[in-house]
């Protein structure tokens, strides 16, 4: 088994995050009073969020095509690209929790029922994502390419379906906003 010294480290600091992320976010969505210290309107966090989910999934699909045709730097680059974006939404997303109430979703019937089960499959798979995405990228940038490769066949899909779930949240609640 392969083993760095840096996993002494990373592996510990890995698994913090990737409690602390969750965590955090479900504090913040059962917060009592809103703070909105950047004076942004709630309506312009959705599109944001839904735009970077966008660019991540065809970051994720680009990234893919590229580690399927041996094309490895650029492999990485969208990987990276990816990753950046997905940063970008989670500090964004904290963001918009912390400075707006939730939104009710308002639609009734069959649709109702497709909406939460997105949802919450969606929100489930979030936080699964962090942990599998932290070492699938860790194990990529070390060197550690059969790890990477292991753990990158689980991460890939459910991190795609993530991102396009973020999107159809987005469409789905585009008229209650």
């Amino acid at each position: 088994m392969e083993y760095r010294k840096s996993d002494k480290y990373m592996v510990p600091a890995i698994l913090g995050v990737s409690i602390l992320v969750p965590v955090l976010v479900l504090i913040l969505m059962y917060l009592p009073t809103r703070y909105n210290f950047l004076g942004v309107e709630l309506a312009n966090f959705p599109l944001f969020h839904a735009i970077l989910n966008f660019f991540t999934a065809l970051f994720l699909i680009a990234g893919f095509y590229f580690m399927r045709v041996k094309e490895l730097l650029w492999h990485r680059n969208a990987m990276i690209s990816a990753f950046f974006l997905s940063t970008v939404f989670l500090i964004s997303y904290v963001i918009s929790k912390i400075s707006n109430e939730p939104v009710p979703f308002g639609g009734e019937g069959m649709v109702r029922y497709i909406y939460f089960f997105v949802l919450i499959t969606h929100i489930m798979l979030s936080a699964i994502i962090v942990p599998l995405v932290l070492f699938t990228m860790y194990r990529g940038l070390t060197g550690q390419i059969e790890k990477h490769r292991k753990i990158a066949r689980y991460t890939f899909p459910i991190w795609l379906y993530v991102a396009i779930t973020g999107v159809l949240v987005y469409v789905f609640m585009t008229p209650y906003y």
